[in-house]
């Protein structure tokens, strides 16, 4: 039995393909394909993206549509994916692709490029509850984003230079615009760009950090999305959460897409 993930973001498509071969009692995970982006001008809409991605991974797995028993979808677009055969919430998908890799994780915190959730899951990779973000820029990569490229360094540089800091420097701005100018002050001042890298990333980290806390921070501790490859941030949220450890998978942003894969081959089963 083949199964499908699907994760429609706000910038990119996921796809995940699940083979029924278990290894130590779970699903052996086949087939990964890289994000394809939609949701810029020129770029394609949501549900021909979907297709596109889904066609891309089944030529690269030398499969057809026929051969996929279950296609799960997720995410801000999901209802978007026309073939998919159920849909399920980014907090379901998210805790089940964590308990793959992480059996014991109670608490997932998912960083995304638009939006942050803290998701708490029972021993079972079920979600129990979750808080998800509702300010504007607070708790999402799109943040990093822009205040890297305020210091005119890649994101890696940004996430890079923010642990040769030591500094604690207060950011007060909720808005990406204030923050910006916030930004520009310390540039102004001469503020070494370290200093600067770390005080928005520590900035990040305490807005998700106070999120999660509405659902009660329990180890293990898992971090998904594409903010588990900024160091610097990592570093930020575990002592912002006063956690030993955050465990990254290796593919945190096909997490809830591989969650998605999963449960349907539960369903199937």
């Amino acid at each position: 039995m083949i199964t499908a993930g699907i994760d429609m973001g706000s910038r990119s498509v996921k796809v995940v393909l699940v083979e029924d071969a278990h290894v130590d009692g779970a699903p052996k995970l086949k087939y990964i394909v890289r994000k394809t982006h939609f949701m810029f001008p020129g770029d394609l809409d949501a549900d021909v993206a979907a297709d596109k991605a889904f066609d891309t991974i089944l030529e690269s797995a030398g499969l057809n549509r026929s051969q996929v028993d279950a296609v799960y979808a997720t995410g801000a677009g999901r209802k978007m994916v026309n073939f998919a055969t159920d849909s399920v919430t980014e907090m379901s998908a998210g805790a089940k692709g964590a308990a793959y890799f992480y059996p014991s994780a109670r608490t997932i915190v998912d960083v995304g490029a638009e939006e942050g959730r803290g998701i708490k899951a029972d021993g079972d990779g079920k979600a129990i509850d979750f808080a998800g973000n509702e300010k504007c820029a607070a708790g999402a990569g799109s943040f990093a984003e822009t205040m890297s490229r305020a210091l005119q360094l890649s994101l890696k540089e940004f996430g890079e230079a923010s642990l040769r800091s030591d500094k604690s420097i207060p950011m007060n701005a909720q808005c990406t615009v204030f923050a910006e100018s916030e930004v520009v002050s310390l540039i102004h001042s001469a503020t070494p760009k370290e200093d600067i890298a770390k005080a928005v990333l520590d900035a990040v980290a305490s807005r998700v950090c106070a999120m999660v806390r509405r659902v009660g921070i329990e180890e293990d501790v898992v971090l998904i999305g594409g903010m588990v490859h900024n160091p610097g941030f990592v570093s930020s949220l575990k002592n912002a959460m006063g956690v030993e450890q955050i465990k990254l998978p290796d593919i945190p942003e096909y997490v809830s897409a591989l969650g998605c894969a999963l449960l349907a081959a539960e369903a199937k089963n």
